[in-house]
């Protein structure tokens, strides 16, 4: 069953959009009003959060609060720390005072009676200071690599980080993180809560740009690609299940379709007593499915290694013959992430002989017996003996090693590490074979993400590309942890983001562990010298329907 702590639905739960706000950064709650600070402007926000309405309480000292970064409010007293400054003043008379300046820009504030709590990224560090001498009393490891935001409850720090698309509790005490989730959206700056008749509920502010089309007739052609400014605050659903070791936040409504249409690229001779699979979207600890149905052709329904899979039969298909079939699906979906450290990965028991067998095997042209790939396998871990470590170990490793690169096919692991390039495709065949070499047993997931704008409901959308990531086995606990392939590879050596190591975002779709997405059979064989883009072209479309609610959340058992 999943326990407390929870979020609570109040009377307002909206997306709140500030008018005329450029960038918010820190926000904070006065009287059921939201108080936010336009980084951009220098505008000190009071907005209703009921209808959007916005005024600049601070219209005569805008100068002194460009650049801000992060507000709070106790008793009457506003914070906020602007590059390497944190300030204070009276709420109202905006006379701003130096409390303490830091040797790199403080990025956050939070203020608890006597204690002042400020987010410094350069560092990596929460620095906490008495707010009556002005001294540091201590300092704790900031949670994540990005800049942060932090804000109190009773006895948690809340730690909002940019890079990560996370929120974390931890204990204000230790600094321990106690657990942590994904955001809906990307680059959170800002998280207060707010108390509304008995039940709470954490907002998140964003910012960040959009890229749009804009009519211009002075281009040629008459339209360009631009950037606007986007920010916006917004309720966040968590749910931490202690038992289980995750935490899940915003969930939403999707419907996905998934068809093939049969349009060979050549003449091929006649396909006899055809079965198409195409595996379903799975039951996860984030993903519920909600209904299926067929599309274009019945369809029958298999399970293979626990996974639903569809069966599309045909006694034949001659050269000339058309179709689109294939299944549409209504599933629930939410952000997860789990939380489990290195001492919870201690003394674990040996892997069973069927998962050796069945995980630990080059099984997917991994060349996990070339020279290169055993290599890097040895090179990886180094001395490392805790599975935890070795596998984050490993993907730091895989990150330093390789840079993205879009590519028609998938190379072999022994090709693209000596590339040094490659797609997200590579990038699981070489964190597959690693791990495997290291006795961690793994398998693939995927194989597509919905577009991740959370904010077009009801709006067609079709993704990129296809999208794959793999999972790893905790034997001893029976858990499957998610991995992602190469997201957070976002800058050069690091320090990489840990938002998808063990986590995944609402938008990617589960479908197909450890099974192949789609095989073809005529005859009861595979079909040799043909792949299945030559002879057909698959479209995919997801429409969010829309978000859920907490309490239409319901317990799992």
């Amino acid at each position: 069953m999943i326990a407390t702590p929870t979020s609570s639905t109040n009377s307002l739960w909206r997306t709140i959009r500030p008018i005329g706000a450029a960038t918010l950064h820190g926000i904070a709650f006065v009287d059921g009003k939201v108080i936010a600070i336009d980084t951009i402007k220098g505008h000190l926000l009071e907005i209703d959060p009921a209808n959007d309405n916005t005024t600049i309480i601070n219209p005569h000292a805008t100068a002194e609060f460009l650049d801000a970064t992060g507000i709070a409010l106790w008793e009457n007293t506003l914070w906020l720390t602007r590059e390497n400054t944190v300030y204070c003043c009276q709420f109202g008379e905006f006379k701003l005072q130096e409390f303490v300046t830091l040797p790199y820009p403080a990025n956050g504030v939070a203020v608890w009676q006597d204690t002042v709590y400020v987010t410094c990224q350069k560092m990596g560090d929460i620095l906490i200071f008495d707010r009556q001498t002005k001294s540091q009393i201590t300092q704790f490891f900031a949670p994540g690599v990005g800049v942060e935001n932090i804000t109190v409850r009773d006895e948690e720090l809340w730690v909002c980080d940019t890079t990560e698309q996370s929120v974390y509790c931890l204990d204000r005490a230790t600094g321990d993180i106690k657990f942590s989730v994904l955001t809906p959206f990307a680059s959170p700056t800002g998280l207060a809560f707010y108390r509304d008749q008995g039940s709470e509920t954490l907002y998140v502010a964003y910012a960040d740009e959009e890229a749009y089309i804009r009519d211009n007739p002075n281009a040629e052609p008459s339209h360009e690609l631009t950037y606007r400014d986007r920010t916006f605050i917004h309720p966040l659903d968590y749910h931490y299940n202690p038992t289980e070791h995750f935490a899940v936040s915003n969930g939403y409504l999707l419907e996905m379709i998934y068809t093939e249409e049969i349009a060979p690229l050549e003449d091929v001779s006649a396909l006899q007593q055809v079965e198409w699979r195409i595996a379903l979207p799975a039951e996860t600890d984030r993903q519920k499915v909600k209904h299926i149905e067929p599309v274009g052709l019945p369809f029958t329904e298999e399970v293979v290694e626990g996974q639903r899979v569809a069966v599309f039969k045909f006694d034949s298909l001659q050269p000339s013959e058309r179709h689109i079939f294939g299944w549409k699906a209504l599933v629930e979906v939410r952000g997860i992430k789990y939380r489990l450290t290195p001492r919870d990965v201690e003394d674990l028991p040996n892997l069973s002989l069927e998962f050796q067998s069945r995980y630990l095997v080059d099984d997917d042209e991994l060349a996990m017996d070339q020279l290169v790939v055993r290599r890097a396998a040895k090179e990886a871990v180094g001395t490392e003996t805790n599975l935890l470590r070795k596998v984050y170990k490993i993907r730091n490793y895989v990150y330093d090693e390789l840079s993205y690169g879009i590519k028609p096919h998938i190379d072999t692991p022994d090709v693209v590490l000596d590339r040094g390039i490659g797609s997200c495709g590579e990038y699981v065949g070489v964190l597959l074979a690693l791990l495997r070499l290291n006795g961690i047993a793994c398998r693939t997931i995927g194989r597509y993400k919905c577009p991740p704008y959370a904010e077009q409901q009801g709006i067609p959308l079709q993704p990129d590309f296809n999208h794959v990531w793999l999972e790893f086995y905790v034997p001893g606990l029976d858990k499957w942890l998610p991995m992602e392939s190469n997201p957070d590879d976002v800058g050069e050596n690091g320090p990489y983001p840990s938002r998808f190591f063990m986590g995944l975002a609402w938008y990617h779709i589960e479908i197909g562990k450890g099974i192949p997405f789609e095989t073809v059979t005529s005859k009861g064989l595979p079909l040799e010298d043909i792949s299945l883009g030559d002879i057909a072209i698959n479209h995919i479309r997801f429409t969010i329907v829309k978000e859920l609610l907490p309490d239409s959340r319901g317990a799992r058992e």
